[in-house]
């Protein structure tokens, strides 16, 4: 499971170095291939291990191509998924295409969402985050929630 918040840097090339912490985790769960796609929902990528995204894959593979939403997230989701293989030094490439989407720079984030990462823009996620906050606060929780206990 991946969690947490990570603070990144990308280089020059467009790399960005995965954090020591879960470096075997991947190497052990999927020799180092992972998946990288686009949200749909805000201005950040997903990055999954290669396992987890078969499945994913497959659950949209199997949508109804003739619905027009259906289609629209297959060609969003798989048209923009890159195939990623973390290098000796931990490292990912991140495609041109996908950064520009995201709109990463040098600082990034690296957020732990259990079977998949996200990558964020530092700036971009620092502004969402405090807008979920408030969010929060102004929302009720629904019912499925009332019982939670952090």
């Amino acid at each position: 499971m991946f969690r947490g918040v990570n603070q990144i840097n990308l280089d020059a090339k467009g790399r960005m170095a995965i954090p020591a912490r879960y470096r075997e985790m991947i190497s052990v769960q999927c020799a180092g291939h992972l998946v990288l796609t686009i949200d749909t929902e805000e201005r950040c990528l997903l990055l999954y291990p290669i396992d987890e995204w078969e499945i994913i894959q497959a659950k949209i593979d199997a949508l109804p191509s003739l619905n027009p939403v259906a289609r629209r997230l297959q060609r969003l989701l798989v048209g923009h998924a890159s195939d990623l293989d973390m290098d000796s030094h931990g490292r990912l490439l991140i495609p041109a295409l996908l950064r520009d989407y995201a709109g990463l720079d040098k600082k990034t984030i690296l957020l732990g969402q259990g079977r998949k990462f996200e990558i964020w823009d530092e700036a971009n996620w620092n502004a969402t985050r405090d807008r979920y906050l408030q969010e929060v606060e102004a929302e009720a929780l629904p019912d499925a929630l009332l019982n939670l206990s952090l």
